[in-house]
């Protein structure tokens, strides 16, 4: 006996709002930065997957998240930015479905990586981003990739 979901209407996404698994093979143009799993190196994203915002600043930078003008002087805006804001991607459909927010795990090795809610979430420049899909910045590598042709060489 089958009990439908709460939130069918979540149920279905249609497949053009996730971004390509970066596992998948011969998606790669040239050289992109691509995103890896800290812990266990499982290519997570790329570079073209992360939508950026402009920092947050009045009203919606909370009071108590506001950086004080010595840290501001330091360094360009994203470096008060301590997540990635990026599209769904493929991996992350399973928790996605039926669900407004949750977290998002590593797909091989389910460390913890960020977390996700349709509703929207605070990055801590300020700046509320909605629908939110925020991996923290230190639960991955950047890596740069290399065109494909030059992955023989690469290995040697």
């Amino acid at each position: 006996q089958f009990h439908t979901h709460p939130s069918a209407e979540l149920q279905d996404l249609p497949r053009e709002v996730f971004a390509v698994d970066p596992t998948s093979i011969c998606q790669n143009p040239n050289t992109e930065v691509l995103y890896r799993c800290r812990k266990c190196r499982r290519a997570l994203f790329r570079g073209s997957s992360i939508l950026s915002h402009t920092e947050g600043s009045g009203p919606t930078a909370f009071s108590h998240k506001r950086v004080t003008d010595t840290a501001q002087l330091c360094g360009g805006g994203h470096e008060k930015c301590t997540s990635y804001f990026t599209e769904p991607v493929q991996w992350m459909e399973p928790a996605l479905l039926g669900v407004m927010e949750g977290q998002l795990l590593c797909p091989k090795c389910t460390s913890k990586l960020g977390s996700f809610s349709w509703r929207g979430e605070q990055c801590s420049c300020g700046r509320w981003v909605t629908p939110a899909f925020q991996i923290h910045k230190s639960r991955v590598d950047e890596v740069r990739t290399l065109p494909v042709a030059n992955l023989q060489a690469a290995k040697t």
